[in-house]
């Protein structure tokens, strides 16, 4: 069987979940545990923080996106050469797509049902006391799948407040785990995507360390070790996610092209493809000896003059093409158009490979899952497949320069959505990120 594990959950984005999961994994790694990290949903910037907090990589887990198979495959590989898993949930625990089957909702509480992992309720009591008990009681209730392990207070105004929110959940039958009061709790800073990345956070070692101390001093660790559980077959094997496009990936890697997921990196490897990354912040060209070219999503809006400057990469990127496939997501899409709107209202030229122009000086917000079905060969598949993934980004697009659609895109619900990709030649581009095949 696998090690033990726990989800951090909470009724609704903003409760403490990310402060409670990083500090839980900070303190518990200082203990001497081996510590994993696990995140529910499409999220590129939460597992690179859970990797800094541990040391060990962490794993997205969807159960909409991922067929159950790879899911349980992934699960199974961060057992190995570790002690505890604590996996963090996404929005509220129940929250997923409409109209889905059960345990394919896309929802944290899928992920604690298919693991056997118990669930750590995180509240958020600022404006409430002994009404936690209410709300903690209907979570515990609301799906039989799952089981509440015990709640964890946050943002706690007074003793006395404490005292009440305390005796409220206590009176629905949980167990309390700790307590965190409203100031004096390290916070990490954020942007419009969620927090800045692991990456870019300033003397991140001393905040994860602090968020330990906090937790520590509040939070029974004992206690929380000794309710970890497990229902997991250590003997299941991911398959990949989808094909690698190419059998040398020249992969784009700095600040401002980092969302990758590691699962679909690791699928590739598995494939036997190799993984040459280079950066075009840096001014670097796609290595010459491969055979495709992977730009990701990222913050390309925050460093398009610099991508703008870059005579090098974008040079190089057009040879490339010339005679070899190159693909983008979402951010790197915008960079393979023409040009890019920053939020200040400066032009700046892109690659120019696609007709795509972007802008964020109208912000437009797009979210939610995509299915595509590709209609063409190309560097997700071949003609047929079908790719689950998920879109979030702020940019507006201003045109497509009449380039041909990349794929037929419906969201979680099967309805078609207008932004299909574009491809030309053997250029294309999504904005939204592929996670795995189902078919």
């Amino acid at each position: 069987m696998n090690p033990p594990g726990l989800l951090v959950a909470a009724p609704r984005s903003g409760s403490g979940k990310t402060t409670v999961t990083l500090g839980l994994m900070r303190a518990l790694v200082r203990r001497g545990l081996r510590v994993r990290g696990a995140k529910c949903g499409p999220d590129y910037i939460d597992p690179a923080f859970h990797l800094a907090a541990t040391g060990r990589p962490s794993v997205n887990l969807d159960s909409w996106a991922m067929p159950p198979e790879l899911m349980a495959g992934l699960v199974a590989n961060i057992g190995v050469d570790c002690d505890l898993v604590l996996a963090e949930a996404l929005m509220g625990l129940f929250d997923g797509v409409e109209n889905c089957a059960t345990g394919r909702c896309g929802s944290s509480a899928d992920v604690a049902a298919a693991t056997g992992w118990p669930v750590i309720l995180v509240l958020d009591v600022s404006g409430q006391s002994q009404s936690a008990g209410a709300v903690a009681a209907g979570f515990a209730k609301f799906d039989p799948r799952i089981g509440i392990a015990g709640v964890v207070l946050n943002k706690v105004g007074s003793e006395r407040h404490a005292r009440l929110a305390i005796a409220g959940v206590e009176a629905a039958g949980l167990r309390v785990l700790g307590v965190l009061p409203r100031a004096g709790v390290p916070a990490l800073p954020e942007r419009h995507l969620g927090l800045v990345q692991a990456e870019e956070t300033a003397n991140l070692d001393r905040q994860l360390d602090a968020l330990a101390d906090a937790v520590a001093a509040r939070i029974d660790l004992d206690s929380i070790v000794s309710l970890a559980a497990c229902g997991f077959d250590r003997t299941a094997v991911a398959p990949m996610p989808f094909h690698p496009p190419g059998q040398r990936v020249a992969l784009a890697r700095d600040v401002a092209f980092s969302f990758v997921y590691s699962h679909v990196l690791a699928g590739w490897r598995e494939a036997g493809a190799e993984i040459a990354m280079f950066s075009p912040l840096a001014d670097e060209a796609p290595p010459a000896n491969c055979d495709c070219t992977w730009l990701p999503g990222g913050y390309p809006e925050l460093h398009a003059g610099r991508i703008a400057a870059a005579s090098n990469f974008r040079s190089g990127l057009r040879r490339f093409a010339e005679t070899r496939r190159v693909h983008g997501e979402c951010g790197g899409y915008m960079v393979l158009g023409t040009s890019l709107v920053d939020a200040q209202g400066a032009h700046h030229a892109m690659v120019g490979l696609l007709g795509l122009s972007t802008s964020f000086a109208e912000r437009s917000l797009h979210l939610g899952y995509r299915e595509a079905k590709l209609d063409t060969d190309g560097p997700l598949g071949l003609a047929g497949a079908r790719i689950r993934g998920h879109e979030f980004h702020y940019a507006k697009a201003i045109g497509t320069g009449g380039d041909a659609p990349f794929a037929d895109v419906v969201d979680s619900a099967g309805r078609l959505i207008g932004d299909r990709g574009t491809r030309r030649g053997n250029v294309s581009g999504t904005f939204f990120h592929a996670m795995a095949s189902v078919t």
